[in-house]
């Protein structure tokens, strides 16, 4: 369990009703598939032994026998194994039948959890055979089943929790203590899909990972909500999601199977099997990402367990405070099959992109209009370069307009070249504004930032970071002060990414009085863009888009060659890669992963990309201006936030501007070693 990362599996093998000795050779070898590809936590369906579709025939003391029979049978079949399993059967306790989760680890079984909500209408008739579980323990006495050994093999009948202890050798000897933070809850099908799942419970008692056997027959549209069933409540819990259900093999009577198996992650699907194709799903499930999500909502509450004492007020409920079971698990690396995203701030669908798209212009708009009306300004002044981040500027800034009924003459989009404007980027900017018919003004701004470097005596020929800042400086002056002359709102046009690193001139673009970029990542800006260029009806308008998607990304500080048309400063080329930053950005920020993982998830995303040497160099150069540059964060100017990530001192990020990288630096130093 590397990283946080634990193999689990939904597994549906295909069996027969009521042939419980044809059922367990299935689920053996299964589990022995299971075991192979180094799955930790495997789930069957519900009531797998027998069958669920068995009706009647789960009065038949034989069958019953049975199925605790096989069930003793599986389990010492996995003698050596510290893979979590849990089958469904039916078990007779209290002189009723209860619809159980047999959990099995290593040769033992460990405990049966009961089924709390039993179905009685349309085609599941489950009340009719099985007692639903109302609290308390019982114990069931398996000795028997161990087929007289001299040993008593007690097991309780509860619902309860099941924490790792610690973690051994292979040999399951030399425990050593964890802070991985895993505890698995099961519930049984219904127990979901009511208005009070069992598993707020078992999240209550700090479970991270539910485990689900499932038999639910398939309907019209029925996969649809059941997918959305696992994902919402993996979201509303932040716990990992594993739903098994029953496939071929059940009666098809009344009703047909598909074995829909479901791994998901707080919200996210991570696998799916398709319909009606009996078989293991798999996936890696991060533990150390949920507990994360946890510790920092304030609004999630604290783990209880039967050990606490009663919170004040609190209403007895025999689900509540439940009791933990402790166990151990060997500890090796968990080989990852799920996927990481490159851009994990853009979704990868079409349809899902563009949507998303849509509403954050809608976002970015709808906080810019506001503040428009808020302050009475009458007009909006941008800086408008030719490059990425100023087009969606003032893009967004004409949607407020739009939304005011306001005309777009009422932007003033200024540019103002110097040394490293090209021809390219500012044709670009006229023709830009030309199109959107707002009001277009030059400022050149070469004499005025060659008499300051005179006043302060700077040598025109050293293009050191003076050079640089002196013109960035400069140019939000002017913006500042023509606003001052038409009673305007100075735009900003700085993104996440730039924010996330620092690449910001402090009082120069670092300042504005609204910024509408400040929680949209680099890589995310160009995809809004490209949405509106291919959603808009002017052809003038979409192919100056396309040129400026095209144009690399520069601040042009640099002065061009002796043409005007190379850009000379290519920002990638001195900070790294953009879709490399907002990959860190994205999980070491917003997940809180340490640079090991971090980097450890890059090189798979990355692979083939860039190399390993490649990905370490620019994390280090990351985390170094991350926490170097701070001090930007802490006064940056309003700007409305957009998605799970944002910088500002007054939302989601608070950082002191002096902490100190040495622990991170410490283990990137490890890496590189």
């Amino acid at each position: 369990m590397k990283d946080g990362f634990i193999k689990v599996a939904a597994c549906t093998p295909e069996i027969k009703v009521a042939d419980v000795r044809f059922n367990k050779q299935a689920i053996m070898k299964m589990i022995d598939e299971c075991r192979e590809k180094g799955v930790k936590i495997a789930v069957f369906p519900e009531l797998c032994v027998t069958g669920y579709t068995c009706q009647d025939l789960f009065f038949q003391g034989l069958l019953l026998d049975e199925a605790l029979q096989a069930a003793v049978d599986i389990a010492l079949s996995t003698k050596g194994s510290d893979m979590l399993i849990a089958i469904g059967l039916p078990l007779k306790a209290r002189g009723k039948i209860y619809n159980c989760a047999a959990v099995i680890q290593n040769g033992e079984l460990l405990s049966f959890v009961p089924k709390t909500h039993l179905p009685n209408y349309n085609e599941f008739y489950e009340a009719r055979h099985f007692a639903p579980y109302r609290g308390g323990s019982v114990q069931i006495d398996l000795s028997p089943y161990y087929h007289n050994d001299g040993k008593m093999h007690i097991v309780s009948m509860r619902q309860e929790v099941f924490s790792l202890d610690c973690w051994v050798n292979d040999e399951f000897e030399k425990c050593v203590k964890t802070p991985d933070e895993l505890i698995i809850g099961f519930e049984l099908c219904e127990d979901l899909w009511v208005a009070d799942p069992v598993s707020n419970y078992l999240a209550k008692a700090g479970a991270n990972i539910i485990c689900n056997l499932s038999a639910s027959d398939e309907v019209i549209g029925k996969d649809d909500y059941r997918r959305a069933l696992v994902s919402n409540q993996s979201a509303r819990l932040v716990c990992g999601y594993i739903y098994a259900s029953a496939g071929d093999g059940e009666s098809t009577q009344d009703m047909v199977f598909s074995g829909h198996n479901i791994i998901a992650e707080n919200g996210t699907i991570l696998a799916e099997s398709r319909l009606f194709e009996n078989g293991i799903t798999i996936s890696e499930i991060d533990i150390s990402r949920l507990a994360f999500e946890r510790r920092k909502m304030s609004t999630y509450p604290e783990s209880r367990n039967e050990y606490d004492a009663p919170a004040e007020n609190y209403k007895p409920h025999y689900l509540d405070n439940l009791p933990v079971y402790s166990f151990c698990m060997g500890r090796k690396e968990t080989v990852l099959t799920r996927k990481f995203a490159r851009t994990p701030f853009i979704p990868s669908d079409d349809r899902e992109r563009n949507k998303r798209c849509d509403l954050i212009l809608n976002m970015q708009s709808h906080g810019l209009m506001k503040r428009l009306t808020h302050t009475w300004s009458k007009t909006l002044v941008i800086g408008i370069s030719g490059g990425l981040d100023s087009t969606l500027a003032l893009l967004v800034s004409i949607m407020a307009l739009d939304k005011l009924g306001r005309p777009h003459s009422d932007i003033v989009a200024v540019t103002m070249p110097c040394f490293g404007t090209t021809k390219r980027t500012r044709g670009n900017a006229e023709i830009l504004c030309e199109a959107l018919g707002v009001t277009f003004k030059e400022v050149n701004i070469t004499k005025s930032v060659l008499q300051h470097f005179e006043d302060i005596g700077h040598d025109v020929n050293d293009h050191s970071v003076v050079f640089e800042n002196g013109q960035a400086r400069e140019r939000t002056k002017v913006l500042m002060n023509i606003a001052n002359q038409v009673s305007g709102l100075v735009v900003g046009t700085g993104d996440l990414s730039e924010l996330a690193l620092g690449w910001a001139t402090y009082n120069g673009d670092h300042m504005s009085m609204y910024g509408v970029n400040g929680s949209v990542p680099k890589t995310l800006v160009r995809h809004i863009v490209r949405y509106y260029a291919d959603t808009c009806t002017s052809d003038t308008l979409r192919n100056v888009l396309y040129d400026i998607l095209d144009t690399p990304v520069s601040p042009e500080l640099l002065p061009t060659d002796e043409s005007g048309e190379t850009i000379t400063q290519k920002t990638e080329d001195l900070v790294g890669p953009y879709e490399l930053h907002d990959f860190f950005l994205y999980y070491a920020i917003r997940w809180g992963f340490k640079p090991k993982k971090v980097y450890r998830i890059a090189r798979l995303a990355f692979e083939g990309e860039y190399t390993d040497e490649t990905i370490l160099k620019w994390l280090k150069t990351f985390y170094r201006r991350f926490f170097s540059q701070q001090f930007k964060r802490s006064c940056l100017p309003d700007g409305a936030k957009i998605g799970s990530v944002t910088l500002s001192p007054r939302g989601d990020w608070r950082m002191p501007s002096d902490a100190s990288a040495a622990l991170w630096q410490k283990e990137l130093d490890e890496l590189c070693s």
